[in-house]
């Protein structure tokens, strides 16, 4: 029958979608922070938010970068997702998953340096970056000389 054939390439598709999801919520289960760090990444996205765009205008940073960034902002920007939303907890986390590991490659590509002359938020907040990332200094090689120690140098 020839409308049959039209019927299994849907159905071999939506399969081929299916799986492909499943294997992006794979991989996003194998890269989650652990411990304490999602609810961390949580608290750190207003600040992640602003860091963002700082970076993806920053013409130090090698092009690819900030390609990487332009494209996680669109993709947080987009109201498709992963994960909806609406389901409570995980809706959140697929996001702050992917944020990590879009800033895991900003590091290994453009250095610390990059985040720490554009993160908007304190010394405290930072180190909590660099945990969820799992790069760059710990908290005591992070702290250096400022004016007020809450604040990270501009």
């Amino acid at each position: 029958m020839p409308g049959s054939w039209w019927w299994d390439l849907l159905l071999g598709i939506a399969a081929g979608l299916l799986l492909a999801w499943a294997v992006l919520i794979a991989a996003l289960v194998v890269m989650r922070p652990r411990g304490g760090l999602m609810r961390q990444a949580l608290r750190l996205l207003p600040d992640v938010l602003r860091l963002l765009p700082r970076l993806a205008a920053d013409r130090s940073l090698p092009r690819g970068v900030r390609v990487r960034l332009a494209l996680l902002l669109a993709y947080l920007a987009s109201p498709i997702d992963l994960v909806p939303d609406f389901i409570p907890v995980v809706g959140y986390a697929d996001d702050a998953i992917i944020v990590a590991a879009v800033l895991r490659s900003v590091v290994r590509h453009a250095g610390v340096q990059a985040l720490e002359r554009h993160w908007p938020g304190t010394r405290d907040g930072l180190a909590a970056l660099y945990r969820l990332t799992g790069l760059g200094p710990t908290r005591s090689s992070a702290a250096g000389p400022s004016d007020h120690p809450d604040k990270m140098p501009r």
